[in-house]
């Protein structure tokens, strides 16, 4: 059965397309007004009456990139709802002696859930959830009613979910589908097992957006996006990103890398021509009466620097290290020459972990496990850090070197050792410090961001949008 796509009947139709392109923009997704005019005539084209050809049609026309889906079906879900209120449901919730307003028999809803969920109707499951959340996601089992501020219903998606436990029905739903075959293998086990879990997320997810629709009628559809519409990956604080963001930070390494080498080609063919040639421009002007016709430029030599990185990779800052280190190994042909140095109390070499071809998965593992980076008590040490690299790889800084520190400049109250910090900047082509802390905390506690900041130019980097900039901006030309 097609759902409508639900518009608030205070707007007309361009007004409501143009304040859900306004929240796609407040989120991060890049949408131009080219985009939003192909987008008018998707809706022009389409008959809303079919809710999911709707959605497609634009998306479609609104996204240019990948990792904007998910925020793009979040805000399609407020913008364009499946229903407005209860809604109509052909589904009915079991009650506790048939009665319309008792007490739901949560067993004998279990037992509906069970069906639905092994015939794998997603139309009636998505009624289902409708009705469950409307029965369950504001009143327990006793029928009591919860009330948020100012009287109005409070919806709980963990509620309605407690109480149903659809994981738990994953083996009754085995059962029931095996009857139905003579013979079973494991292969054919874990595949029908995998099915029925896909089935159960997929409900979950039912549930979770109906009470997010339900909540955004009461609070508006602004106050709901604020909390419900996930951060781009590229917008995703490495300090606070989880295992889950993290994984998928990687898996951007290689798209960005791409982007950056594009952009780099770009830069390079508009300035492949170096500065006026005088002497050489006047000889040429000879063959014309001494009027300059054809200026001559000299040859420009596009430098391809030593880089070397030292990167703290103690703590929540490593998964900021790892990140930019995947990075730099992706673009490492715009560089002569790569050394990654890691630390945490002391400075040592880990190259070989990122030469080209290198197997990087669980390589920070492998970084904290065969380097010998701790001194004393574990503890980053970043003036201890840079007095071991200046002993013992020194040689590394060069007049063709490009230095790069990547690290939070948190030193536990310890010796910064600016001298040598500063001796090997002084030497290098190039230095700069990427930091991933917000910059209105370089300086608080024992942070020595500012002081080092006198030293080499420090650039803030929460996130994979910011380091991409910076990087760019570092590349050579």
């Amino acid at each position: 059965m097609e759902e409508t796509a639900r518009i608030a009947p205070e707007h007309g139709l361009p007004g409501h397309l143009v304040d859900f392109v306004a929240a796609l923009r407040q989120h991060g997704v890049a949408v131009g007004p080219g985009e939003t005019v192909d987008a008018a005539e998707v809706l022009s084209a389409l008959d809303l009456i079919h809710r999911e050809h709707v959605k497609e049609g634009l998306a479609a026309a609104l996204l240019r990139r990948s990792g904007q889906r998910q925020a793009f079906d979040t805000l399609f879900e407020l913008y364009f709802p499946a229903a407005l209120g209860a809604g109509a449901s052909d589904v009915e919730v079991p009650r506790v002696d048939d009665t319309d307003d008792g007490p739901v028999d949560i067993d004998s809803l279990r037992e509906v859930l069970a069906d639905l969920l092994r015939d794998g109707d997603t139309d009636a499951l998505a009624e289902l959830a409708r009705a469950v959340v409307d029965a369950l996601g504001r009143s327990g089992a006793s029928g009591i009613g919860i009330r948020g501020a100012g009287g109005q219903p409070s919806w709980s998606a963990y509620q309605a979910l407690r109480m149903l436990s659809p994981e738990t029905l994953l083996a009754r739903i085995m059962d029931d589908l095996k009857a139905g075959h003579d013979e079973s293998t494991p292969f054919a086990d874990e595949v029908l097992r995998r099915e029925i879990r896909d089935r159960i997320a997929a409900f979950r997810k039912m549930i979770t957006d109906e009470v997010r629709r339900r909540t955004a009628e009461i609070r508006g559809r602004d106050t709901v996006a604020k909390t419900a519409v996930p951060k781009q990956v590229e917008q995703v604080e490495f300090l606070s990103a989880y295992a889950e963001q993290l994984a998928q930070l990687r898996r951007t390494v290689h798209p960005l890398a791409r982007r950056l080498a594009s952009r780099l080609a770009v830069r390079r063919k508009h300035a492949k021509r170096g500065t006026l040639d005088m002497r050489r421009t006047l000889r040429r002007s000879m063959s014309t009466g001494g009027v300059p016709m054809r200026p001559a430029y000299r040859t420009r030599r596009p430098g391809r620097p030593e880089l070397v990185v030292l990167c703290d990779v103690s703590g929540s800052v490593a998964g900021f290290s790892h990140f930019t280190l995947l990075l730099v190994q992706a673009l490492r042909e715009q560089f002569s020459k790569v050394r990654v140095f890691a630390f945490v109390e002391r400075a040592d070499e880990v190259t070989h972990l990122f030469a080209p071809g290198a197997e990087l998965a669980g390589v920070m593992q492998r970084v904290l496990r065969e380097a010998d980076l701790v001194a004393f008590d574990g503890h980053s040490d970043y003036g201890g850090s840079f007095g071991s690299f200046a002993e013992f790889y020194g040689e590394a800084i060069t007049s063709k070197t490009s230095l790069l520190v990547l690290g939070d400049a948190r030193t536990n109250y310890r010796d910064p050792n600016l001298a040598v910090l500063r001796r090997l900047v002084g030497t290098a082509r190039h230095a700069h410090w990427l930091n991933p802390e917000p910059r209105r905390q370089w300086g608080s506690g024992d942070s020595a961001a500012l002081r080092y900041a006198d030293v080499l130019p420090m650039h803030e980097c929460r996130t994979a949008g910011q380091l991409a900039d910076v990087v760019e901006a570092l590349l050579p030309v």
